[in-house]
């Protein structure tokens, strides 16, 4: 009785919330709306602080050894799941070493180009990379990103060869998309993606969801022309395995709330974000299923982080 009352302070200080990406990409962007909301609240103020080094891999490693009070969260993407099929070195383990929380939302990838290329459909943009090989780059968020992971496998069902230029993040790629560095990216369609289409700043082609999105609803599918390829990436939030149950169930119950309330849901879906809200037992099950699907990808097509 006495632990259940101490931990229904919770939370008593400052909380930090890491995120393994460099600001502005998706996840970034989901903590940094989120954390005045739980600030004003849970009553003390939420401190989202990015931690890139080595893919994100050292920050997400001190969450997993921070003490399991609440006072410390993770806001991660997809590859999260499956970082320990890249990494070598990889110590910690999704499931165990962490107490899922909330899978907040989940995003189309949008198969973008920079204008230059004079491609208007996934069609006419595998027709181009299968006359320029290798001329042609691809930007990705990181070796082990989402957007990587994404575009090998488009690049294996449209059967082109491109050349991979990988970033610290999905913000400094994008940069490098916009001004006609990087020729082409498979990534997650929130933050400025839709904007800079909207300018003309970069041309979208398809969207790598099973269905079209309600977000960019004038975009076919990449899977009506190449049938069966499906990608999504997502933003969850995690605290340190072993965290009292009073903490995860005070930190799911605010973040309910939130997801509900108009702002938050607005900002968000300002964002391109779909809103999931869903359980820690159905985040766990995200997770796995990641693992399942994403492990015999990269298995099978020899994908390294070298």
């Amino acid at each position: 009785m006495l632990s259940l009352q101490a931990w229904a302070q919770y939370p008593s200080r400052p909380v930090r919330v890491v995120v393994p990406a460099s600001p502005g990409g998706a996840s970034d962007l989901v903590a940094r709306i989120l954390a005045p909301s739980l600030a004003a609240e849970l009553g003390q103020p939420f401190v989202v602080e990015n931690r890139v080094t080595s893919g994100g891999i050292v920050g997400t490693q001190q969450v997993a050894d921070a003490a399991p009070d609440g006072h410390t969260l993770l806001v991660t993407f997809d590859t999260f799941a499956v970082n320990r099929f890249l990494f070598k070195e990889l110590k910690w383990d999704p499931l165990r070493d962490f107490a899922p929380v909330m899978q907040v939302c989940r995003y189309p990838q949008v198969l973008v180009v920079h204008p230059s290329l004079g491609v208007k459909t996934v069609k006419e943009f595998v027709a181009l990379a299968k006359e320029k090989g290798p001329n042609l780059n691809y930007g990705s968020a990181g070796p082990a990103s989402s957007s990587r992971l994404a575009y090998e496998l488009f690049k294996d069902v449209a059967g082109i060869d491109t050349v991979p230029i990988h970033y610290r993040g999905g913000g400094p790629a994008m940069q490098d998309l916009v001004s006609g560095q990087v020729q082409v990216m498979l990534i997650q369609g929130g933050g400025s993606i839709a904007q800079h289409v909207k300018s003309g700043k970069l041309t979208a082609l398809g969207v790598s969801t099973a269905s079209r999105s309600k977000f960019y609803p004038d975009l076919p599918t990449i899977g009506e022309t190449f049938p069966g390829f499906e990608s999504e990436s997502w933003a969850a939030m995690f605290a340190p395995a072993a965290t009292p149950k009073p903490v995860l169930d005070r930190l799911h119950g605010a973040l309910v709330k939130l997801l509900a309330a108009a702002p938050v849901r607005e900002r968000l879906e300002g964002q391109s974000c779909d809103i999931v809200g869903g359980s820690p037992e159905e985040l766990a099950e995200l997770v796995k299923g990641e693992q399942a699907k994403w492990g015999r990808i990269i298995r099978d097509k020899h994908i390294t982080v070298d």
